[in-house]
């Protein structure tokens, strides 16, 4: 996947005519369930591939929380965060991101933990797979939350050139406000991608495969119901180090994410091509 190229001028047309601008979470995100294409069921792979339009494709998959509080965070990507990360991050010259967006709920209290979409780079698909993210909005009262899930994804359900021909990582953030749950039991792992053998894993352990292919990052969220708890802090500073990005505010995250992918391409030695965010707009 990864055809096509981003517009900001097609994407602001877009959203006004659809009223991305205006219209309330619940009025854009209307699943009342999992979305078919979404579903990590009898999940194959997902793919990161180079083309004429994108020879040094970068998959960048960024997995949000869809709990609780943290769904106002695909609310505010989709009004203006995700066109303002773009713009941004081809703007510092990383001309072929590729995008892939996740849901992460609570694989002990939720219907959908989660949920995959493609790795995109035009603005249409990007929009397309943000948008169908069904909001469950659970969570529950336990130890945390699935981000485990987006590491089990990314280190065993992901095929890359920018891996396979560059050997380069692509990159990973969570983004959330509560701790990551600690273990992932076979059977859960079964019930949510169904035929195959599977054993109990711990977060750690998953972490570990998923850094194989990409460098992980968590955005900790201080506005949420957790974010301020200094236990859960150090917690994911005991699991990323420098990894882990304390966030104030969700309107910091498009320069968050864009300045981490400019400095992961920086030291890949990805040629950077500040011309290329010229073209936008006249595909």
């Amino acid at each position: 996947m990864g055809y096509g190229s981003y517009s900001s001028s097609t994407r602001m047309l877009r959203s006004s005519s659809l009223g991305y601008d205006t219209k309330k979470a619940h009025e854009i995100f209307e699943s009342t369930s999992i979305n078919n294409a979404m579903s990590p069921l009898n999940l194959k792979v997902r793919e990161s591939r180079d083309s004429v339009e994108h020879p040094v494709s970068i998959p960048i998959v960024l997995a949000l929380d869809v709990t609780g509080s943290m769904g106002t965070i695909p609310h505010f990507l989709i009004k203006n965060g995700l066109p303002t990360m773009m713009d941004s991050i081809m703007k510092k010259g990383v001309a072929d991101p590729q995008v892939c967006f996740m849901g992460i709920g609570d694989h002990e209290c939720d219907g959908a933990p989660l949920q995959i979409g493609q790795f995109e780079s035009s603005d249409a698909l990007l929009d397309h797979w943000l948008t169908k993210l069904y909001m469950e909005g659970g969570g529950g009262g336990n130890a945390g939350e699935s981000y485990l899930l987006a590491w089990l994804f990314a280190g065993n359900y992901t095929a890359t050139d920018h891996f396979e021909k560059r050997n380069r990582k692509g990159i990973l953030f969570t983004i959330g406000d509560e701790p990551t749950l600690k273990k992932l039991p076979g059977k859960t792992q079964k019930a949510l991608l169904g035929i195959g053998e599977y054993v109990d894993q711990s977060a750690k352990a998953l972490l570990k495969k998923a850094q194989d292919k990409f460098e992980v990052y968590h955005l900790h969220m201080l506005q949420g119901s957790n974010g301020g708890s200094q236990e859960v802090q150090d917690g994911w500073k005991e699991l990323l180090g420098d990894n882990v990005v304390m966030v104030k505010r969700k309107e910091e995250i498009p320069e968050i994410i864009s300045g981490i992918v400019l400095e992961i391409a920086k030291k890949q030695d990805i040629k950077l091509d500040t011309t290329r965010f010229d073209d936008l707009g006249k595909n």
